[in-house]
C-alpha cells in the first residue's frame, strides 16, 4: 500500500516523467490520467508466459523477447491504447449504466478486433518473420486471440467502467492486464 500511495504522489508531482519511466497505460484503463505501466507490464506477461506456461526456466529464458514485449508496451500499446481512451472518454462521456455499455461495447467492437490486428503481425515483424509467414500466422492466431480477448474484457471493461470508481480502475486493469499480456505473449511467439 505505502508503494501505491509513493507512485500516486510520484504521478501526481511528475505525470508525463512517471508514465514515461513505467511506460504509459494499462491494457484497458479508461482513466485517462493515470496511464502507466504497460511496458512493465507486457515484460511481466512475457515473463510469467515463458516461466509458468512455456516452462523454460531460467537458463532458456529468452531475455531478448521480454525486452520485445517491453518496449512493444512502452512504444506502441501504451500510446495506442492510451489515445484510445481519450477518444472513447469524448464519444462516451459518463459512468452511468447505459454509457458503461456504450463504451464497452465500442470498445470490444471496435478497438479490440483493430488492436489485435495490428498488434500480433507487430510482434512477427519484430521477430523477423516474413511477409508470407507473419500474414499466415495471422491468420492462424488472430481469431483465437479475439475470441479470447472476449471471454476476459467485456466483463471486466463493463465492471471497470460502471462499478469500479475512477481512482481504482488503474489497479483493477492492472491485475487484469498481466493476466491477458501473458497470454497475449505466448500467443504472438507460438510458431
Amino acid at each position: 500500500m505505502a508503494l501505491w500511495r509513493a507512485y500516486q504522489r510520484a504521478l501526481t508531482a511528475h505525470p508525463w516523467k512517471v508514465q514515461v519511466l513505467t511506460a504509459a497505460y494499462p491494457r484497458r484503463c479508461p482513466d485517462n490520467t493515470h496511464m502507466p505501466f504497460t511496458g512493465s507490464l507486457m515484460g511481466l506477461g512475457d515473463v510469467i508466459s515463458q516461466q509458468l506456461v512455456e516452462r523454460r526456466g531460467l537458463w532458456e529464458h529468452q531475455t531478448s523477447r521480454t525486452l520485445t514485449m517491453f518496449s512493444l508496451g512502452c512504444g506502441f500499446v501504451g500510446p495506442v491504447v492510451g489515445g484510445w481512451y481519450r477518444v472513447l472518454d469524448r464519444l462516451i462521456p459518463g459512468t452511468t449504466k447505459v454509457d458503461a455499455l456504450k463504451k464497452m461495447l465500442l470498445d470490444q467492437g471496435g478497438f479490440a478486433p483493430c488492436f489485435l490486428g495490428c498488434f500480433l503481425p507487430l510482434v512477427g515483424a519484430v521477430n523477423g518473420l516474413s511477409a508470407q509467414d507473419n500474414w499466415a500466422k495471422l491468420q492462424r492466431d488472430y481469431p483465437d486471440a479475439l475470441i479470447t480477448n472476449y471471454y476476459l474484457w467485456p466483463a471486466v471493461q463493463l465492471a471497470n467502467f460502471y462499478l469500479v470508481p475512477l481512482h481504482y480502475r488503474l489497479a483493477v486493469v492492472q491485475c487484469v492486464a498481466v493476466i491477458w499480456n501473458s497470454y497475449l505473449s505466448w500467443k504472438a511467439h507460438q510458431l
